[in-house]
Formats: structure tokens, sequence, C-alpha cells
């Protein structure tokens, strides 16, 4: 088998990690995005592992100009400045290759492409296979029976190799060399390589196919299109300058030398100094595998510096003296809580035979209140005996004077409920410690040890083994085993919540996590502890009445398309629309070659051809009947009849609840066929009612208190209708002259405009002139004039600390907002003004029901069940209507004090479409 080397385009790679990572970047404790440097390295260990290949290098374009820009002025002139987390990345990520030394070459006059398309001749030339790895299609010119391109597919989705047959294929040609003529036709904007205007890809394609070289469709202009020859005689001189630089040269003054190139053994030190400073910990593992399990021969066997040991960085169980208690007797458990209720606080944590809470098992209880000193409570399958000792452990839980401190303590909280057990007094989780400290990062309890303790605590996959088939119950792990990891989770996390604490009061944000954030937790295990009731019966004539318009809606398809096929098929729902009925003739295809058809595509064609909105319909329903409809009963608690959906607390970077298993906050109730879901969430029995708070433009008014806009400020006060008012004020009408159409378009401009809307967007969701759009955006800012200097200061705040604030002083990050990428600088800004507005939306209705569970303790029959976005449901009983309405109402109404009044609209009903 040939020697292969393998050669890396630096910033193509890079690139494409920093870009694949753009909608949820990578940023560590420290603020750092680190997404090209880790998508990078991802990649790199990727091919290292998969190919262990016997030469390596990277190549850099040279960071001054090249021999194409002395020809060119304008060669990637256009291309964005480099993003700062790039140009700060590049750094780290030759310090990488210098810990792996793999050596990096970067020449004064050539770009990468260059380096990479000598080296790869060179390397052909002794005798060697080489493999360019890159996403980049200018190297497919270089392609040959020994140089290859190895391109990454997709992030994390293997790798695609390109040979001779495949550029043949790709570009209809008898040779890889003639890609150079087909770019010269076809140019670049990317590079900014002019080519002949007019001349695209497919006829580029066309020409090199058919003439062969560039000369020869010179020399054959005559048969050519009249515009083509225009174009191609016209633009001549810029067509072969643009054969120049669509070139990669191949003689760049580099050597192939062996010695260099060859694969070497890692600096493990160095590397391990790099990965804990960025807090790679997957990287760190990979290093810890390979030197637990080394291959002779594998690039994954590790080396240290010489003169010095390899050492874990991080500290273990095996590491740090500690002494864990197991407490089995009843004696010991008698002491351990007599020891518990002399505690100002003291840390605990449960095990249990599942991850569902309504349907798991105690296995075990830890504690802690000293620095590595836990005890462990074990129980077994025995429920009764369970019972007897949680009796003496429930004083211990329900004494209001005693600080409980926990990782994740909503499910530890479900769990003692399904025991008789409710923890009362003051929390702290450190779970949403960091969620508040950190909102963008991991917050599990792993991570955080190993970033503020440097501490690697012993996995579950050690005691269970992992995910499938073959992993164990908890119940059935050797208690010494079980004893030291839950007594260390305690220990840990009583270890973490000094450090975490002192953060939240550094920040400031110890209010928001004492009034809001920490009493939460217990209010949202109770909602998901009281659940919903469902009525299987309506979700059951419900769904024969979605098949029967779903039947109805295909047949209607079938008419219109002629033929009856599988519309649920992209392939041939595809092929009728786009060859068939020919609706469009600029449809995209996949990768896979067929036609795009998702619902972004089809609403732009939605005017084309009635089929599409038939299309659409269809979908739709189908989706209410498989996500919603089929699948609600079975979710269903069968001991109580209702749905238990969960709580995501530390999710939302804004601080909004998310839902999830089931999702009740996506119910699509945008339309009448997704409302009629309400209609089977019902009270718990027919003495209940359910009772609906909904805010009212709770976030309309927080921009009128947040940006001080005195004619907004007015029109809330005066119990105006905003929109009526924002629309009499932009098209300079009386309000009582305001048409269904002028409130229409002011409604939507006063909820998009304050989120960033641009014209081109706004023009696009009112359907109007971009002209228009513009002038409806300058009459909004006339109107409130300080909702634009709001939008100003939010986007400068941004800039000067790097986060904005809520009201409540919860902080988003944003380290973006100085990014010279515009859109990527856009994205940021827009967060920047939306986030506070969010963020201070989630505060209020969270603040909301932590007081209105407070005063809810009291009635044991009337319960709050559900929050979606800015509206709580309840289950009340009817004689206690009137009291729960007036609680509900006073608590949401001033959760928040504002220069403008919070209202809150109150429904009650025997469904939730009819309570909302």
């Amino acid at each position: 088998m040939k020697p292969r080397i393998f050669l890396f385009d630096a910033y193509a790679l890079i690139f494409r990690a920093y870009y694949a990572f753009i909608n949820r970047p990578m940023i560590n404790s420290k603020g750092q995005n680190t997404s090209a440097i880790y998508g990078f390295t991802s990649a790199l260990f990727d091919i290292m592992k998969k190919e262990n290949p016997e030469y390596l290098a990277v190549a850099f374009d040279a960071p001054a100009r090249t021999f194409r820009t002395d020809l060119y002025e304008e060669y990637k002139s256009n291309r964005l400045i480099t993003p700062e987390e790039i140009k700060k990345s590049v750094p780290l990520i030759k310090d990488i290759l210098a810990a792996l030394h793999i050596p990096v070459y970067e020449i004064i006059g050539f770009e990468a492409d260059d380096i990479i398309g000598t080296m790869a001749k060179k390397a052909e030339e002794r005798g060697w296979k080489a493999l360019m790895v890159t996403p980049d299609k200018d190297y497919t010119q270089l392609v040959s029976e020994n140089i290859n391109i190895y391109k990454p597919s997709s992030l994390g989705k293997g790798y695609d190799v390109i040979g001779v047959d495949e550029v043949k294929a790709r570009f209809g040609i008898q040779s890889p060399k003639q890609v150079i003529d087909i770019l010269a036709l076809w140019g670049d904007a990317s590079d900014h390589i002019p080519g002949a205007p007019g001349i695209g890809e497919k006829t580029s394609k066309e020409l090199v196919s058919r003439y062969g070289t560039l000369e020869e469709i010179y020399n054959h202009l005559g048969e050519l299109k009249p515009k083509q020859q225009e174009s191609l005689m016209a633009n001549k001189p810029q067509v072969l300058l643009s054969q120049v630089l669509a070139t990669i040269v191949t003689d760049v003054p580099v050597d192939l030398d062996e010695a260099i190139l060859k694969s070497k053994k890692w600096d493990e030190n160095r590397l391990r100094e790099i990965f804990t400073e960025l807090e790679f910990r997957t990287f760190i593992a990979v290093l810890n595998d390979a030197r637990n399990n080394p291959v002779q021969g594998s690039l994954f066997d590790v080396v240290t510096t010489p003169g010095q040991p390899a050492v874990e960085t991080h500290l273990t169980a095996a590491t740090v003296p500690h002494l864990y208690k197991l407490v089995q007797e009843s004696q010991e458990l008698d002491e351990l809580v007599n020891i518990l209720q002399q505690q100002e606080a003291f840390c605990f944590d449960t095990e249990t035979t599942g991850l569902q809470a309504r349907d798991a098992q105690l296995v075990g209880l830890s504690f802690c209140f000293r620095d590595h000193e836990a005890y462990y409570v074990p129980f077994t399958a025995d429920q009764n005996e369970a019972a007897l000792k949680l009796e003496k452990l429930k004083s211990v839980f329900e004494n209001p004077l005693i600080e409980k401190i926990g990782q994740n303590l909503k499910y530890d909280i479900e769990i003692l409920m399904n025991y008789n057990i409710s923890v009362e007094g003051i929390l702290f989780d450190t779970m949403i410690a960091h969620y508040l400290i950190q909102p963008d990062l991991s917050h599990n309890m792993n991570y955080l040890a190993e970033v503020y303790l440097n501490y690697k605590p012993i996995s579950i996959e050690e005691l269970i083994g992992k995910k499938g088939s073959g992993q164990i119950n908890m119940r059935d792990v050797e208690i010494s085993l079980i004893k030291e990891y839950a007594a260390e989770d305690a220990d840990v996390t009583w270890q973490l919540f000094p450090i975490l604490k002192k953060e939240l009061e550094r920040m400031g944000l110890m209010p928001l996590a004492e009034s809001i954030e920490m009493p939460l937790v217990k209010v949202l295990a109770e909602l998901e502890y009281a659940g919903f009731k469902i009525s299987v019966d309506n979700l059951r004539n419900y769904a024969a009445v979605l098949k029967e318009d779903i039947h109805n809606c295909e047949l209607i398809i079938y008419e219109m398309a002629g033929t009856s096929f599988n519309i649920s098929s992209p392939r041939q729902l595809g092929e009728i629309l786009f060859e068939r009925m020919k609706i469009s003739d600029g449809a995209q295809k996949t990768k896979t070659k067929q036609y795009s058809t998702g619902e972004e595509i089809l609403t732009k064609l939605v005017d084309k051809h009635p089929i599409i909105s038939k299309i659409l319909d269809y979908r739709a329903m189908q989706k209410l009947l498989n996500t919603y409809v089929e699948a609600l009963p079975g979710l269903i608690d069968p001991r109580t009849s209702k749905i238990h959906t969960s709580f995501e607390q530390a999710w939302v970077s804004t601080g909004r609840l998310s839902s999830k298993n089931p999702n009740l906050q996506n119910i699509p109730i945008r339309y009448e066929r997704g409302r009629e879901i309400r209609k089977a969430f019902i009270p718990g029995d027919d003495q209940h009612v359910l009772l609906s708070a909904d805010y009212s433009q709770i976030e309309l008014r927080l921009m009128a208190h947040l940006s001080g806009d005195s004619n907004m400020i007015l029109a809330f006060r005066n119990q105006e209708d905003i929109h009526t008012a924002t629309a009499a004020k932009i098209f300079k009408v009386e309000e009582k002259e305001v048409t269904s159409s002028m409130r229409s378009r002011a409604k939507t401009a006063n909820f998009g405009i304050i989120y960033g809307i641009s014209a081109f967007g706004l023009s696009q969701r009112l359907n109007i002139s971009r002209g228009e759009a513009a002038d409806l955006i300058k009459g909004y800012f006339e109107s409130y004039p300080m909702v634009r200097e709001y939008m100003e200061n939010a986007i400068l705040m941004a800039k000067e600390k790097g986060y904005v604030e809520t009201l409540l002083g919860r902080r988003r990050f944003l380290p973006d907002i100085h990014s010279a990428n515009a859109i990527v600088r856009g994205v940021a800004e827009r967060n920047a003004i939306n986030a506070p507005i969010q963020g201070s939306a989630a505060d209020v209705i969270k603040q909301a029901m932590v007081n209105i569970q407070k005063r809810l303790r009291k009635y044991r029959h009337s319960h709050m069940i559900l929050q979606v976005h800015d509206e709580l449901i309840f289950d009340v009983l009817d004689k206690e209507l009137k009291e729960i309405s007036d609680i509900v109402r006073h608590e949401m109404e001033n959760a928040l004090s504002l220069t403008v009044p919070l209202v809150v609209d109150i429904g009650t009903g025997n469904n939730w479409l009819e309570a909302h």
C-alpha cells in the first residue's frame, strides 16, 4: 500500500467549523468563543483516528499579499473581514498543531491551495497518495489517480473521497484539469474572479465539455449563441485573467521533508494544558483514552514532554482524601437525622431506578454538610421499609429553617413528593445558579466540577454501564460502589455551593436567584406533579374528524395533480410539482438529487398554484394528528388520567421556560384546527373549572417601560388599543379612521420593529414593497422616537459590556456583537434589543408564579397546572373560583412595578380553549 499524506487546508476547515456553530456557538466559562478551535480539532482528531495517516501537514494562507493580488487588485476584495473570533482562534489552533507535532506551512506570496497543490504533486511523483482535506471545489483541478480530495460531508457526519471519476461526473468533463477553464468562464463570486458575464455554471460546463479547452471554445465562437459570443469576445482579457487566477500553482518553493511530515506522538502535557484552558473535556477524554488503551503504531499513542511524567490534571476520588459513610442501621439513621437537624444548610441527592420522577423508586439518599464528608442512606425495593426510613427523615426535609442544596433539585423534590414528603425552606440549586451565571453553557454537575473544582467525578457509566440493553438498574449496583458515587455527588454539589453563590453575588444576580429562580424550582415540581387532565374521547373524536379532512384533502390534491401519489414522499411530490405540473422552473434540488419541497420553499410558491396551499394544509393536519391528537393519549399517566409535562428551567438563554415530554407550549393555536386540541384539556372533575390568565401585550408594555417613550406610555395608561393607536400615529389619521388593514400593519410593526426587523423583512411579512415598509418603519420611529433610542442604547451596552440585562439583572451574553461579519453581528444586535424584553417578560411571569403558588398552598383543591409563554392555567374548585381569580389577577398585575400597567385577561371554562 502506498504511503499517504493528508494535507489540511486550514482556513477552509476553520471557517467551516466556525459557521457550523453560528446559531449556537461554543462559549466557555470565560466567555471565549471556541467554536472554530473545537470544530477544527475535532475534524483533525477524527481523521487521525479513522485513517492513522503516515504523513501530515497543515497549510495556511499567507498573511500578506499573494501573486494573485498583484495580478488583479480586486481578487478576494469582496470577502468579509475575518471574524474576530477566528482571528483569536488561529494562534491557539497553531499551538494545538505544535503539541501534536504536525508541521504548519505558510509561505509569503502564496495561498494554502498552492502549497497543498505543490506538496500533492511532489508526493505523487514520490509514489505516495495525497489526500487534500478541504471542502473547496477549486481543488478538483488537482485530482488524479493518486491525488484525491478528502471532503468533510458535514460536521460530524463523515467524509467524501473525491477522485477522478467523481470530478468527471460532477462537471461533465473528460479530465479534472478542465475545471480550470470552467472556473475561468464561470468566475468565482467568493474569490471575486470575474469570469464571463452571463456565462454561468451550467453553460461553462457545457462549453468545456463540448470543446475541451478555453482555446477551442474561442476557436468555435461562431457556433455559440449570439449572447454567448458577445460576452466571450467582449470579456476575453478578463476570462484569460480568470484562468490564471483560478489555476492552483504547483511549483511553490516547499520541500517534501519526510522527517518533518512523518506522523509523531503527541506532547500530552501541552495538549492537556491547552484543552483544560479551553475547557475541552471531550478532548481531555481522548487523551485519557489514548493513554489507557494504547494501540501500537497509532497516532493515538501519546508522549510526554521529556523529563516530565504524564499526570492527570483533574483531581478524582482516588486522589482526594474523603470520608463517605454508609448509614444502614436504625441507630445510625437516628444519629444522622439528629446531626442534620442541627445544620443551617445541607446538600442532598437522590439515587433512583429511573429518570422519570413519577415512575422512579428511591434507591438511596446522600447528604453532605462538610467538604469531603458525606453520608449515604440506601433503600431496598421493600416500600414499607423505605417508608419507615423516610418517616425519620421527613422532619429534616420539612424543616423550613434549614436551607436545602442540590443539583437539579426539581427532580429530587418530585421523588420525595412520591413518598409524601415536602421539601421546605430556602433552596439553592447549583444547576440553576450556573444557568444564571452562564446561560449558554452546560450546567451538569460533572462539567461544573471540572471547571470550578478541577475535579472529575465518577461517571454513571462506571456503575450501570453505557446506554443500551447491557445497562443495569441502579438498584443492582453493589452498595459499596453506589455509596461512593452517591456520596460524591452530594459532596461535589456542596463544594460548588459557596463558589457559585459568591459568583452570583459578584454579578449582582442574588436577588434574581433568591426571589425568583430558586423558589421557582419547587413551584415547577408542584406544577408537574399536579398535571393536566385529558379527555381521550375528545381526542379520538377529533382524530376521526382530522382523518376525514386529510382524506378529502388528498382527493383534491390528486385531482389537481391529475394523478395519485404519496404526498408525504418529498421525491414523488417534487416530481409532481416541478416536472409534471411545472409549477416553478427554478426548483432547487438536494444533495440526493431530489427536489426541495420544505415548508419554506412551498410557502414562497403558494401563489403559483392552488395545489400548494392544499399540500401545506395536508401537512399541517398530518402533524396535528401524529404529533398531538394520536400521541397525547399514550402519554397519559394511567394513575392520574393526566398529562404531566416537564419544565426545563435552565434551557432557554432568555430566561423563558420550555416544556417537554410532551411539549405543551408548541401546540399550534394560530389556526382553528390547532386550537381544537385545547378542547381535550379539561378540569380534574366536574367540581372544578379551568381558569386561564394571560398577560396582555406584555412585551410591548415592557418596551414602553424600557424605552420611556411618552407616546407609548400614554397609550397604555389610557388603556387604548396599542395597535390602533400606533396605526393612527403612523398613518397620521384619527383613531376612529383607522381601518382593519392599517391596524394589522401597525400590529406587525409593533411586534416586528422592536425586534430589529428590517424593511425587507417587514415587506415580506406584510406582502408590501420595500419602499412602503421603509416608510412604515420611518413613521413608527417618528411616532415612538424613544424606541429607536432604546434600541441604539441596547446595542451600545452590548458592545461595551459584552452582554445585556433584564429589569431584574438576568444577563444574556453576546460575544458576536463585535464581529466584522455583518450577518453574525446583526443577529447579536437583534438579540441585544429583544433579550431584555423577552427576559424581563420571563422574569415577570416567573415572579408571578412564585407569588401565586405561595398563596395557593392553603387551597388544597385548586392548583396551578401549566405555564405557556405569558399564560398561566389553573384547575380551580368551583366554590373557590372568585378567590383564586382575585389572587391570580393581583399577583400577576403586581409582579413587577412598571411605568405602564400590567394587564391580565382572565377567562374560565370547561376546557382550555373555552377558558382562553
